[in-house]
C-alpha cells in the first residue's frame, strides 16, 4: 500500500485513479472540477484542495492533464504539487506534454531532491478497466524497478524507452504517425465519395485490406457516421495539440517531417471546426475544404 497523489480526474485519470484505490492504495485526488471525483471518492479516494495538499506526504504523484500550460500549473504552481512532495517521492507525469516542458520539468524535480519519471500511456479508459494500459516510460532503471509494484495496479504492459524523456518522445513520434494515418484516412474517404464509391463498400474494403492499421479500423466508421460531435473518444483538439509537439520535436532533432506537417494542418481545420468534438471530424474539414 502506498499514499499516492492523482492530479487530473478525465476519462483516463479517473480510471488509473480508481484502479489505484482498489488496489488498495490511500489515494488523494486532485481534479479543476471536484464533481467528478465524486465516484472516485465514494470509493474511498481523498478528496485534496489543491495539488499541493494532495502531494503532502505522498511517495508518489501522477499527473493526468491536458498539456503544458496545465501540467505546468499543477506541478510549478503557487499551489503546485512539485514542492508539496517529500524528497525521494516519485513524480509521474502521464501526459502527453511536448519533449521541451518534460526535460524542464524533470529539472526541477531533481533540482528538488525528488525522482521523476515520465510515463506517457496508450490506450482507452476500457483498457484501463480491464488492467491492459500501456505505459510508455522514460526513467532510470532502479526508478522503474522500485514501481514496478504500483504501475502492475494500473497497466498490463510496461515498456521502458530509456532515461527521462525516452517515453515522451515514443509517445510523440507514435501520435504523429496516428494523425498521419488518420488524416490520409480523411483525404481517402473524402476523394471515394468524389469518385462516385459507395461509403459502405469502401469502409469494408479499407478495413480489411492492406490500407488497414488500427488507426483506419477505430475511425473508419465513425467518420462515415458523422457522429463526432457525441462520447468523443479523443477531440480533434487534442490530435492537434499531440501532433504539433510531434512536429516541434521532429524538427528539434533535425528531421524532415512533410507528412507530419501536413497531418497537422488537417487537424487545425478539424478544430476550427469544433475542437471538443472527436478527432473523426477531420473528415468534413477535408470534405469542406474539396
Amino acid at each position: 500500500m502506498s499514499e499516492i497523489a492523482f492530479l487530473g480526474l478525465g476519462r483516463m485519470g479517473f480510471a488509473m485513479a480508481e484502479r489505484l484505490v482498489r488496489a488498495g492504495h490511500r489515494v488523494r485526488v486532485w481534479n479543476r472540477s471536484k464533481d467528478k471525483a465524486s465516484a472516485l471518492l465514494a470509493a474511498g479516494a481523498v478528496w485534496a484542495e489543491s495539488p499541493a495538499v494532495a502531494a503532502t506526504g505522498a511517495t508518489a504523484a501522477f499527473g493526468m492533464l491536458a498539456d503544458d500550460i496545465a501540467s505546468n500549473e499543477v506541478w510549478l504552481g503557487p499551489a503546485g504539487a512539485l514542492a508539496a512532495l517529500p524528497r525521494g517521492a516519485f513524480a509521474i507525469e502521464c501526459s502527453t506534454l511536448s519533449a521541451a516542458h518534460v526535460a524542464a520539468l524533470a529539472g526541477q524535480a531533481r533540482a528538488r531532491g525528488l525522482r521523476y519519471v515520465d510515463c506517457p500511456v496508450t490506450g482507452f479508459p476500457s483498457h484501463v478497466v480491464e488492467g491492459k494500459l500501456t505505459l510508455l516510460v522514460g526513467a532510470e532503471k532502479a526508478d522503474l524497478e522500485a514501481l514496478r509494484p504500483i504501475f502492475a495496479d494500473i497497466a498490463g504492459t510496461v515498456r521502458h524507452f530509456g532515461a527521462v524523456g525516452a517515453g515522451t518522445a515514443y509517445k510523440l513520434m507514435v501520435n504523429l504517425m496516428g494523425a498521419v494515418q488518420i488524416a490520409a484516412l480523411a483525404e481517402g474517404l473524402a476523394l471515394g465519395r468524389r469518385l462516385g464509391l459507395e461509403d459502405a463498400a469502401v469502409a469494408d474494403a479499407l478495413a480489411t485490406g492492406a490500407a488497414a492499421s488500427p488507426q483506419v479500423v477505430q475511425n473508419i466508421s465513425r467518420m462515415l457516421s458523422g457522429d463526432w460531435d457525441r462520447n468523443p473518444v479523443f477531440t480533434a483538439a487534442l490530435r492537434l495539440k499531440d501532433a504539433a509537439y510531434g512536429v516541434a520535436l521532429g524538427e528539434g532533432a533535425g528531421a524532415a517531417i512533410p507528412l507530419g506537417k501536413a497531418a497537422t494542418k488537417w487537424f487545425e481545420a478539424a478544430k476550427a471546426l469544433a475542437p471538443d468534438a472527436d478527432q473523426s471530424i477531420v473528415l468534413k474539414a477535408v470534405t469542406s475544404a474539396s
